[in-house]
């Protein structure tokens, strides 16, 4: 079938892109599903860092690729062996597909899949094929998903059902910043009511952690962000502190907020130097996390003396530590019963061919989740 989609040809292109226009809105060819996969009608999908990290270049993928990873959207048709889903259900795409079978799947951490990274590296499906295709050949898939498009062609793996109740274009944001972000609090870090926390770089992802951690119970809780905007939109959402990122003093105003450092830090930025300020900012038998993606190249000094004199912990997390099939409909529950307040998250929304302009806003940090809304 024929159908629109986004479309990078090469990384790095010159900022503004709303005059370079890296991303080509074209139409391409799209297969039927093949054995495990679905046809997704896109409803909605989210702008976010990780696609504007291929764009300029700080995470290379191959090309020519087709992006977008966070969206939601309405089954149209299913490939052999999909038997759980049915044309007209409503789904939301996650970024890491999950064979089910591999060591940390079979652990209980899907989203560490043996399987699904080495596919999304090479830009395929889980099933290692690619679905799109120009006249020039054939388009690579982001994470699996190739979301910035009419129609998806994607694993049955790489897709969640949903209550069909909830909005769509609201249901996009539950694939990657609320996913990774209340993960992190949630699962990775298990936050508990009563600890402190404080969580740095305040987009989607990092505000998902903060009403994660502010529906948990976290007090207090500490906002860092360099936009006024953001740490004023943060209060609004349980923050009890704000930090200017920016201030020369900021770690020594959050050990001074909370009697020597915090319980657990969030960096959230994709910043070695947010990354060492969030360590700085934890205290003596504390735990840091991190699930911000600065350039593969980033390396960590660390204090390794402090690692085992102060009982300090350092963990990654990865789409939030969740195991998507089970924690969607639970932070989709949370939502709907006024706890997770994900509608706030949502700077506006915009039309597909608006893509260029909304990267531009992401990156002057002016937006928290710009939506693409697919009539």
């Amino acid at each position: 079938m024929k159908t629109r989609a986004a479309i990078l040809t090469e990384m790095g292109a010159p900022y503004p892109y709303a005059q370079s226009r890296p991303l080509e809105i074209r139409e391409v060819e799209l297969d039927p599903p093949k054995q495990g996969e679905v046809l997704i009608r896109i409803a909605a999908a989210g702008l976010c860092h990780s696609d504007l990290s291929v764009i300029n270049g700080d995470r290379p993928r191959p090309m020519p690729m087709a992006l977008g990873h966070e969206a939601a959207g309405v089954i149209e048709q299913v490939g052999p062996g999909v038997e759980d889903l049915i044309p007209g259900d409503h789904v939301v795409m996650t970024f890491m597909p999950s064979c089910g079978h591999c060591l940390p799947c079979a652990e209980g951490r899907p989203a560490l899949c043996e399987p699904g990274a080495a596919a999304n590296g090479a830009g395929t499906l889980l099933g290692g094929g690619r679905r799109i295709h120009s006249p020039d050949g054939d388009i690579h898939h982001h994470l699996g998903c190739s979301a910035f498009a009419e129609h998806a062609v994607v694993s049955r793996r790489s897709v969640v059902k949903i209550d069909p109740k909830l909005p769509l274009k609201e249901a996009a944001l539950f694939g990657c910043a609320v996913l990774t972000g209340v993960g992190a609090a949630i699962n990775t870090a298990q936050i508990r009511a009563g600890q402190s926390a404080v969580v740095i770089g305040l987009g989607g992802v990092g505000l998902s952690t903060l009403i994660g951690c502010s529906g948990s119970g976290v007090n207090p809780l500490i906002a860092v962000d360099l936009s006024p905007e953001k740490l004023d939109l943060a209060l609004t959402l349980g923050a009890t502190h704000a930090v200017n990122g920016a201030d020369p003093d900021a770690v020594q105003q959050v050990r001074d907020a909370t009697l020597g450092g915090v319980d657990v830090a969030f960096e959230m930025a994709g910043s070695v130097k947010a990354l060492e300020n969030a360590m700085a900012m934890t205290r003596r038998g504390g735990t840091t996390v991190t699930a911000g993606l600065p350039p593969p190249d980033a390396r960590l000094p660390v204090d390794v003396v402090s690692l085992v004199a102060e009982e300090r912990t350092l963990k990654g997390s990865y789409i939030g530590s969740c195991v998507p099939v089970r924690d969607i409909p639970r932070y989709i529950a949370l939502y709907r019963a006024g706890r997770l307040p994900v509608d706030r998250l949502m700077s506006g929304t915009l039309a597909l061919e608006e893509i260029n302009t909304g990267f531009d806003r992401l990156h002057r940090g002016e937006a928290v989740r710009q939506v693409i809304v697919f009539d």
